[in-house]
């Protein structure tokens, strides 16, 4: 197996371009599956979490060609209707899936599926969302089998902010006969971008990025072209990694006025840090602030930025509260932090004290998700000596050629 070797305690200095987000280009990929045209997607970052549903797609009848960047992807007919359960079982965004195949063939078959070990994901809100529909939802222990000759327009209030619930609902909702209503929806950048597209191709989607989404359902969809929107978690990442250890670091190809929180963050702790139209650069200031974090829904601090703000916090002057309100279990990381010196307290499942500034050393260590393992490659950065990292497929997930880009920067990390 694969792993990161990296020798910290360095300064790192110069420009990181910002991929294509991750979650906005797996929801795209899947919404192909909504029309028989060929769509071409750009700005796809090339990780696993991607490949892997291109797989699946391709397991139930789609083709794809792709080259620096770009898929051509055409879906003319679903051929298989039980989604292969290998693949299942490594990427949550299987689910993604449901609604397009339930609409052109009229069943899907669901393993239970995988990805980041953070706590529970029970899939109970897609299962009412699509009973609301007026699909039939058998569940057993290996499967979930939907069914629905047709699907009708509905009102559906989400009970909890659901993303991916969002998203899977507005898509399915295009083709849906009659009106749907989602209140309570999700407003992450991700979902506007996906009904901009969606409309593009014949979609009547008013209301992606409010609480409350709007869609007339139409009889059918073009495809059209895409280019996906830059990674919000990437240039937030990026600008935590100059706060660390910028001599500066400027991150190139991002849309800073979706990171607003963290910049606000930033601005309480003292950071060193200047905003362009499509830039940010960050300085690692020698003093930085305590501060309390609470992850919150969009427009709030991004759960998949608690990780490396953490690491941060390690650093900062004070006593931090760090309140993971997302996702319980996600803060399980911070004991591998703790081995590297941080002086981390952990409260509950949710909530843990961060007292700084503490001196890391390097550890051998093994990544347990794709945002805690960043995290441990920020720590193996401004750490002490040799820091190793097992298990770097959760990373490669989500972070194109990471090691590459941070070795442009400056840093000493390998693969072997």
């Amino acid at each position: 197996m694969a792993k990161f070797i990296i020798q910290g305690n360095k300064k790192l200095k110069g420009e990181i371009s910002v991929n294509g987000a991750k979650n906005a280009a797996l929801k795209i990929i899947a919404a192909s599956l909504l029309s028989e045209d060929k769509i071409i997607i750009k700005n796809v970052p090339d990780i696993e979490e991607i490949n892997r549903l291109l797989e699946l797609c391709q397991s139930v009848g789609s083709s794809f060609a792709r080259e620096n960047g770009e898929i051509e992807m055409q879906t003319k007919d679903i051929k298989q209707t039980d989604l292969d359960a290998d693949l299942v079982k490594k990427i949550r965004a299987a689910v993604l899936l449901i609604g397009p195949m339930l609409i052109r063939n009229g069943e899907v078959r669901l393993p239970h599926p995988g990805g980041c070990a953070i706590g529970q994901r029970p899939i109970d809100i897609f299962i009412d969302g699509f009973r609301k529909f007026g699909a039939e939802v058998i569940e057993n222990q290996d499967h979930y089998h939907f069914r629905a000759e047709k699907l009708k327009g509905m009102t559906f209030i989400f009970p909890k902010i659901s993303v991916t619930a969002t998203e899977v609902l507005m898509m399915t909702a295009t083709l849906a006969e009659g009106k749907t209503i989602l209140k309570n929806a999700a407003c992450e950048p991700e979902i506007p971008a996906l009904a901009e597209y969606l409309n593009r191709c014949g979609a009547k989607i008013e209301g992606a990025g409010t609480h409350t989404i709007v869609i007339e359902g139409v009889k059918k969809l073009s495809a059209n072209i895409y280019e996906v929107i830059p990674d919000r978690v990437e240039a937030g990442s990026f600008a935590i990694l100059g706060a660390l250890c910028g001599d500066p670091i400027r991150v190139t190809n991002c849309r800073p006025d979706h990171l607003e929180a963290l910049w606000s963050t930033f601005d309480k702790m003292g950071v060193d840090y200047e905003l362009g139209k499509d830039w940010v650069e960050v300085c690692q200031t020698q003093k930085v602030k305590s501060v309390d974090v609470v992850t919150h829904e969009y427009p709030g601090f991004i759960t998949d930025l608690q990780q490396p703000f953490t690491v941060l916090l390690t650093q900062a002057e004070g006593i931090s509260l760090v309140h993971e309100t997302i996702f319980e279990g996600r803060l399980f990381y911070t004991d591998k932090l703790k081995q590297m010196g941080a002086n981390i307290i952990m409260c509950d499942p949710h909530r843990v004290i961060v007292n700084g500034p503490s001196k890391l050393f390097g550890r051998h260590l093994e990544s347990p998700d794709l945002r805690a393992g960043f995290a441990l490659i920020l720590a193996g950065l401004i750490a002490e000596g040799e820091t190793q990292i097992d298990n770097i497929y959760q990373i490669d997930r989500g972070y194109e050629k990471i090691e590459e880009r941070l070795q442009n920067l400056g840093a000493d990390i390998k693969r072997v």
